[in-house]
């Protein structure tokens, strides 16, 4: 009972991972960008959620509503802004924007919000007995949306006109500007939308862990991006897989190792698969045009 115990947590908090690492391998996959400012997204959707249910008292649905919505636009206006005017640069340059911009961000919450943790209320409140032990129905909730997101996701891309657009311009830049694809609009877009997938993955794990701080984003960025290199960067399917991964391995590490070493074994399997498989799971080896 403690293994089930254990791989359902793990397989909670490894939805969560797969979700932001969605983020992560779309906007590499579109601008070879590894957008580190992709964890304040996080912290921005966690307390925009706050502060409209508990500041605003409004319903915890137009939290969620506001939430994802701020945080696509959000998205959109830093690649607009920050990431659009360097696209043709050197990636070192794109990559020093990203942290730059992380920082920004960490910085800015902390001087509105304070550095002091704010308490968020379990929107999934309640557990469900199973043998003799208790899961909070935030985890059942985690792990259903999850799937249902990547389900629509995975439809999106490959069946709609937008996501044709997403993998044409992931494939060929210039070819897919050619054929008529609005490269600038599919790149707003794939922003916008791993954003959005931001937000839901604050509120599902805001709802587990019940505070929100300034630089809460960090280590569950960090987490998601060693989950997108595990499953392959670029590559959503390998998103999923590599959050699963990571977090079962995190959850089991805490269950039977030390709750300590759980870090350390997460970053350990980056290591692992950058000098054993560079490319992850699922990724495929790109050769650049000399």
């Amino acid at each position: 009972m403690t293994f089930l115990y254990q791989l359902i947590n793990g397989i909670q908090i490894g939805s969560i991972y797969a979700l932001v690492a969605l983020g992560y391998s779309m906007v590499y996959g579109i601008v070879m960008l590894i957008n580190f400012a992709h964890g304040e997204i996080i912290m921005i959707g966690s307390y925009i959620t706050w502060y409209v249910m508990s500041q605003m008292g409004l319903h915890p649905a137009i939290a969620i509503l506001a939430a994802i919505l701020f945080c696509a636009l959000f998205g959109a206006l830093i690649e607009k802004v920050a990431y659009k005017p360097l696209r043709k640069s050197e990636r070192l340059s794109l990559l020093i924007t990203a942290i730059g911009i992380s920082l920004l961000l960490q910085n800015t919450a902390q001087l509105i919000f304070s550095a002091n943790p704010r308490m968020f209320t379990n929107i999934f409140a309640g557990s469900i007995q199973i043998g003799s032990r208790q899961f909070s129905n935030a985890t059942f909730v985690t792990i259903i949306v999850s799937v249902l997101i990547m389900i629509g996701l995975t439809l999106l891309v490959n069946k709609t006109k937008i996501g044709k657009a997403m993998r044409a311009v992931s494939e060929d830049n210039d070819a897919a500007q050619l054929m008529g694809i609005n490269v600038n609009h599919t790149i707003t877009f794939t922003f916008s939308l791993g954003s959005a997938l931001a937000a839901v993955a604050a509120i599902l794990y805001c709802c587990s862990y019940a505070q929100i701080q300034p630089t809460m984003g960090s280590m569950l960025g960090l987490k998601a991006f060693v989950a997108a290199v595990l499953g392959g960067i670029g590559s959503m399917p390998g998103a999923m897989i590599g959050g699963f991964c990571i977090g079962i391995a995190e959850s089991l590490t805490k269950g039977y190792i030390s709750s300590q070493l759980a870090d350390a074994v997460v970053f350990g399997i980056l290591i692992v698969v950058l000098l054993i498989k560079p490319t992850g799971i699922l990724g495929r080896h790109i050769s650049e045009k000399v």
